[in-house]
């Protein structure tokens, strides 16, 4: 897909660069809020005491919207002090007591909000070595945003609203909730207990082991002690949920809990629960440590789901599945994200990075054990149809000189948001499997085993990670390793005895993956064959027209290749600038990056594109479909550098038509459909009419052989929705045609009538277009409680050409009665994508902006996706300026924390301004 994050990164110093204060710049004296010198004067906590245990009592009133607490925690003291300092945030602390051997002390309390510390001031000293126990009572409203200790809440299907609490504490939100170490290397073991009215239940991270009746009809539920883990894992729920459960095969019980009225959607999430649990158990050779694991549906969620130990908490469109009414799609999103969570019990919970900037060791990895989990246990919904996508979309943020390394410097709250971004998610899953497939899959499995072993309930950085994939058949390892081990391992010997798992050069693990993690981009590489001799270079892609922007850049690339000689697999380590290879015999053809399992692009200089392309023309199933959707994806990011001409990108595309796998469908989609959006913004009525017509024709065949059912794998049913929906938003008449009397008969059964799931995408949206369609819509939204279905017509809605309408969504989405605000984001780039409704959504998001911000947290990737959603619509010099007029004044009063934010304007208008001439001046239909 074209980058649609690019713009004023020309006019702005690289976000994460310019976040970092500089060593040499005077550091702000800190005063508490008493007017007092505050002792410490970091934002990262002192390291002379560490907490080994919290015991939390909290009280939630879901009626007055507020909670009150007190927590003791043990201390180590690790050197002399008197100061104990620890996080809390919008926090009334009313009491402070040292409890020592000497007896009870009370403590002088500081407030420093700047950083959301508190120092503890103790009248004596604390000794090292000493254990000591501090408590405090406080009090704080529940949050209304989405995290910390918030407020939900939803409508049952009579129209009564409740109210129930819940908790989403990373990165830096537990501080919120109670006073504690906030940061991800203080572990802790933890002692819960939650007040409560006996209308409600309570969950937390472990099982409750009993309820103690309290004065004023209230009730104490008391929950076993945690395992040694992060603030940011703590968990619990105040709620009427309803559960179902069941045991795994190792002793472990998971439950589904959702409202009421939902529950009968939870058992999908049940049997894939258990089903992975069980497979990651076995795979990592690591016993799950806890007793049960439950998941539940959230009303009001801001991300896609939270990994909290034993108490996994979703996005109800991320675990409730109706059978019936739910989309192949919805089965594979499920799935996938029920993976990434219960993967993160090991990656993440049991070994958990030592900070933020290593977000990716968590993050990188459960991404990309969805995929391998589900390769297993779910073979029939082809996840590896899907994870190329993951990687284009990682290179479209790391195309841009505001992407930053994977493993990258970061300090305060907004700049460890800023994290969770593609690099972090999907260039970390990207790189795994690019070493996964170098090492062999054998020896990668037993190097993450030998990680998660070796550091069990610690903190680690990248180069622990290295050190577990390097000389995995050492005797030590070996001795205590599982018999897999041991037998990959025997076959690995030489003849001298020596143990030998890679042929060629002494493999050093670390030096490869430090120019992956260390070093923001990724490689370009440009492969020229003269007979057998085959030339190598490499330099950074980046879209600039700076070229010193791309000096200084080297990795060591994992290279595979094929030939239309031998369809074998070849291996080569790119080491320096440049290099030289032979082949055995001159060949037709030869394809770099063979399926795409390396995170680099390939540009075949020379004649190289024209062997491709006749290749693809006369017999394109001689490349796998994850190679043929790579050469799409290439050959269209090197037009936008100026390496390769539009015309040789259209070329290549025309063999689309006859093309059926869904990744190269998808990606040609997604590099020609921008091509139109353009031109639809720039009055180019003529020449966006060509190419509409020209996509309509290259995909025409495929299209009239969708069949308006539920049939076939979940790839080709995700093809299908698609496609006709595509058909039908172009206006091609049979889809039409099809759609509106689908549509019609739905309508009057009063929505009765069961329509295949897979068209329903078409069917709505056809439906739309007219007011009266678009009132049964949203009538059908408004009672609607299957989730799914609620996506799809809230996504048909937005498409309709009547501008009330749009507006009228983006307010009550707002306002949060019907349409959840938790959805804003998603509505208002849906209505900027509708060309009847980019600049409403423009306006409606500069209108709102400071609302927007508080709800969702500046820095968040919530905002950075709203603001990129909206403003990649655009593509002259007047909405630059526009756009950057708007962000200024915001910019000026801080650049830090804004800049994420205003790289996503990118020079879009530079780029497609190119593409579009170039088209224009191109004899291509």
């Amino acid at each position: 897909m074209f980058p649609l994050l690019l713009l004023l990164f020309a006019l702005l110093p690289s976000s994460h660069g310019a976040q970092i204060p500089s060593p040499d710049q005077p550091k702000e004296i800190p005063v508490a809020t008493n007017g007092q010198l505050f002792p410490w004067d970091r934002m990262r906590l002192p390291k002379t005491i560490s907490p080994l245990h919290y015991d939390l009592s909290l009280h939630p009133n879901l009626t007055t919207l507020d909670f009150t607490g007190v927590v003791r925690i043990d201390l180590d003291v690790h050197e002399d002090t008197s100061v104990v300092v620890l996080h809390a945030k919008k926090m009334y602390i009313s009491s402070a007591l040292l409890l020592a051997p000497a007896g009870t002390r009370v403590l002088q309390v500081l407030e420093y909000p700047r950083f959301h510390q508190l120092a503890l001031m103790s009248d004596v000293v604390l000794t090292k070595g000493r254990k000591y126990e501090v408590q405090l009572e406080f009090a704080a409203n529940l949050s209304d945003s989405y995290h910390g200790f918030y407020k939900s809440s939803y409508r049952t299907s009579t129209g009564e609203v409740r109210v129930m609490a819940s908790t989403q504490f990373e990165a830096t939100f537990a501080r919120g909730a109670f006073p504690c170490f906030d940061e991800p290397a203080f572990k802790a073991n933890f002692t819960i207990r939650i007040i409560r009215e006996p209308r409600h239940i309570a969950i937390s991270n472990m099982p409750k082991v009993r309820t103690v009746e309290l004065p004023g009809d209230l009730l104490e539920d008391h929950f076993d002690t945690t395992v040694r883990m992060s603030t940011y894992l703590v968990a619990y729920i105040v709620s009427d949920f309803q559960s179902v459960s069941r045991t795994t095969q190792h002793g472990v019980k998971i439950s589904i809990y959702a409202v009421p009225e939902k529950i009968n959607q939870t058992a999908f999430a049940l049997d894939a629960a258990v089903k992975l649990l069980d497979f990651y158990d076995d795979y990592f050779d690591i016993p799950y440590p806890l007793p049960k694991q439950d998941l539940a549906a959230i009303p009001d969620f801001q991300s896609g789901a939270m990994e909290n130990w034993g108490l996994t908490t979703y996005r109800e469109t991320g675990l409730l599945f109706d059978p019936d009414r739910s989309s192949a799609s919805d089965k594979l999103g499920i799935t996938k994200v029920i993976a990434h969570e219960l993967a993160h019990q090991w990656f993440g919970n049991l070994v958990t990075m030592e900070w933020w900037n290593d977000l990716w060791l968590n993050e990188g990895f459960a991404k990309f054990m969805e995929f391998v989990s589900l390769d297993i246990t779910y073979p029939e919904l082809q996840v590896d149809d899907f994870f190329l996508g993951k990687c284009f979309e990682a290179m479209e943020v790391d195309s841009l000189s505001s992407s930053h390394p994977v493993s990258t410097p970061v300090e305060n709250p907004t700049q460890i948001q800023e994290m969770f971004d593609d690099v972090s998610y999907d260039k970390g899953a990207c790189i795994l499997n690019m070493l996964r497939d170098f090492l062999t899959p054998e020896a990668f499995e037993i190097g993450i085993i030998r990680y998660l072993k070796r550091f069990s309930y610690q903190n680690t950085v990248n180069s622990h990670l290295w050190e577990s994939l390097t000389d995995i058949c050492s005797s030590d390892d070996l001795d205590e390793g599982r018999m897999k081990h041991k037998e990959f391992c025997s076959k690995r010997k030489d003849e001298s005895g020596a143990s030998k798992w890679y042929s060629g050069d002494e493999l050093d693990v670390r030096a490869i993956m430090d120019t992956w993690t260390l070093q923001e981009g990724f490689p370009l590489v440009t492969v020229e064959v003269k007979g057998r001799e085959v030339r190598l270079s490499q330099e950074r892609f980046l879209r600039t027209d700076n070229p010193s922007l791309t000096e200084g850049f080297l990795w060591q690339i994992p290279l595979t290749y094929m030939t239309s000689a031998s369809r074998s697999v070849h291996r080569f380590l790119l080491k320096t600038k440049s290099d030289v290879l032979y082949l055995p015999e001159e060949v037709d053809w030869v394809k770099f990056n063979v399926n795409m399992s390396g995170y680099y692009m390939v540009h075949y200089g020379g004649g190289g594109w024209n062997s491709i392309i006749s290749l693809l023309h006369h017999n394109h199933t001689a490349l796998s479909g994850n190679d043929r959707a790579s050469l799409i994806h290439n050959v269209f990011q090197l037009v936008s550098v100026e390496k390769v001409r539009l015309d040789t990108a259209l070329e290549l595309s025309l063999y689309l038509s006859r093309e059926t796998e869904i990744m190269a469908v998808w990606q040609g989609f997604g590099e020609l459909v921008p091509l139109y959006k353009l031109m639809e913004k720039r009055d180019m009525p003529e020449l966006e009419n060509q190419m509409k017509s020209f996509i309509v024709d290259l995909f025409r065949g495929l299209i009239d052989q969708q069949e308006w059912n539920d049939s076939g794998s979940v790839s080709q049913r995700v093809l299908r929705s698609y496609l006709l929906l595509f058909a039908c938003v172009r206006n091609y008449s049979p889809c039409v045609t099809k759609a509106t009397r689908l549509f019609n008969q739905w309508r009057d059964s009063d929505g009765t009538m069961s329509l295949p799931v897979d068209i329903t995408m078409a069917v709505f949206m056809v439906g739309a277009r007219t007011r009266e369609g678009w009132d049964f819509l949203y009538e059908k939204y408004r009672t609607s409680l299957q989730m799914s279905v609620k996506s799809r017509l809230k996504w048909a809605m937005a498409v309709t050409t009547m501008t009330d309408k749009l507006q009228w969504m983006m307010e009550q989405s707002l306002n949060g009665e019907v349409m959840k605000t938790q959805d804003l984001p998603d509505v208002i780039i849906s209505v900027a994508r509708n060309p009847h409704g980019f600049k409403l959504a423009w306006d409606f998001l500069r209108t709102h902006w400071h609302t927007l911000i508080q709800k969702f947290d500046l820095g968040s990737s919530t905002i950075s996706h709203l603001v990129a959603g909206v403003t990649n619509q655009y593509s002259t010099r007047e909405m630059l300026h526009e756009v950057r007029d708007h962000f200024r004044p915001l910019l000026l009063e801080d650049l830090a924390d804004l800049i994420l934010l205003c790289v996503c304007v990118g020079v879009f208008f530079v780029y497609c301004c190119a593409l579009a001439f170039r088209y224009e001046a191109s004899s291509t239909p």
